[in-house]
């Protein structure tokens, strides 16, 4: 008499993923956190009409200041571009400003203005690939924390400048250049276009090129990064490259608004570049970020500083604001992600049972 088999145990059918509703899907965060700046920009409009009702009634008036905005926004939105794609590489560069400065100064000596419009050109690009290129080798391959080595590039390049030009203003004499920022193109001023064409490049360059699919893999998660074949230290080079192209840029817009460079230019504006990718999405820890987020972070401030301006506000109350929403961003994302983490472990609990 044989013994009979034991029957084989009924699997459970497994649990489906819990559905997350489209203001709380992930793949979605983009998106929502864009329309959020969307609507603060409606907000501060709305706030302008109702302080200053007799500059808003005037259409002449809110053309030009619309303009005077993306003006604003052009120089400090162009060197953004660059910071974005360093934060969401899991790096900080807090020289862009003095890259700025140090451009500017070097273009703007006669012995470079005698070689014209492009040699102030090329020699403001050079100089500003060439710093972000020695901080990209001290961080990569000099193992510097980037902060560190980005503090110390600050002081450092802020010295030369200053070295360069005698501690003196150097006033451009080129017309080519001085004319950048006094023209338009079809009622729309050139800083305008040339903010467009670096984010239009700096959007095709994240999101539709290995280039951006490799710098959003090393600021996820470097150990992966580098298990999937990405050499993270010449990534992480060329990023840093990238952000001094970015000031070499915008040391040429700035230069051109002023007819002039001097070491002190451009202070700050690492700390604007910063805050502006944070409000826009882009995670301090690295591997998440948009550009259009950064622009709209942008655009946000440049706003707000205009606000002030109208209402001959104080600069002191507009950088406590400031600085109230780069607070309220920060803890925007902590929340976000927090729960972002507790869904994912939650699946993952499902999935092993």
């Amino acid at each position: 008499m044989t013994a009979q088999a034991a029957p084989a145990p009924v699997k459970e059918p497994e649990k489906p993923a819990e559905k997350r509703s489209w203001w709380r899907d992930d793949a979605t965060e983009p998106l929502r956190r864009n329309l959020g700046l969307v609507a603060v920009l409606i907000a501060l409009i709305i706030i302008g009409i109702i302080t200053r009702p007799d500059l808003y009634s005037d259409g002449t008036w809110v053309r030009n200041n619309i303009f005077t905005i993306l003006e604003l926004a052009s120089v400090i939105g162009v060197v953004t571009v660059g910071m974005t794609f360093v934060i969401i590489g899991g790096g900080i560069d807090l020289s862009v400003g003095a890259i700025i400065a140090l451009a500017g100064v070097w273009s703007t000596t006669l012995a470079t203005q005698d070689y014209g419009a492009g040699g102030m050109i090329f020699c403001a690009l050079a100089v500003g690939i060439g710093v972000g290129v020695v901080n990209g080798i001290l961080i990569s391959y000099g193992r510097l924390v980037a902060f560190i080595a980005t503090l110390a590039m600050l002081v450092a390049a802020r010295g030369l400048a200053a070295q360069i030009s005698g501690k003196q203003t150097q006033v451009s004499g080129n017309t080519f250049i001085n004319d950048i920022a006094a023209n338009d193109f079809l009622g729309v001023p050139l800083l305008v276009y040339i903010l467009a064409a670096v984010v239009a490049g700096g959007w095709v360059l994240l999101n539709r090129t290995t280039f951006g699919r490799r710098t959003v893999a090393v600021g996820g998660n470097v150990e992966a990064a580098r298990l999937a074949g990405i050499n993270v230290k010449r990534h992480t080079l060329l990023l840093y490259a990238l952000s001094g192209l970015c000031c070499g840029i915008a040391a040429i817009m700035l230069t051109s608004q002023a007819n002039s460079a001097q070491a002190a230019m451009a202070n700050l504006y690492e700390l604007d570049a910063i805050a502006a990718a944070i409000i826009g999405g882009t995670l301090l820890s690295g591997g998440r970020g948009t550009i259009i987020g950064s622009l709209l972070g942008v655009i946000v401030f440049s706003t707000i500083t205009n606000l002030f301006a109208i209402n001959n506000l104080s600069t002191e109350v507009q950088n406590m604001v400031k600085g109230g929403i780069i607070v309220a961003a920060v803890l925007v994302q902590q929340v976000q992600f927090k729960s972002l983490s507790l869904f994912i472990s939650r699946n993952k609990l499902t999935t092993s049972n």
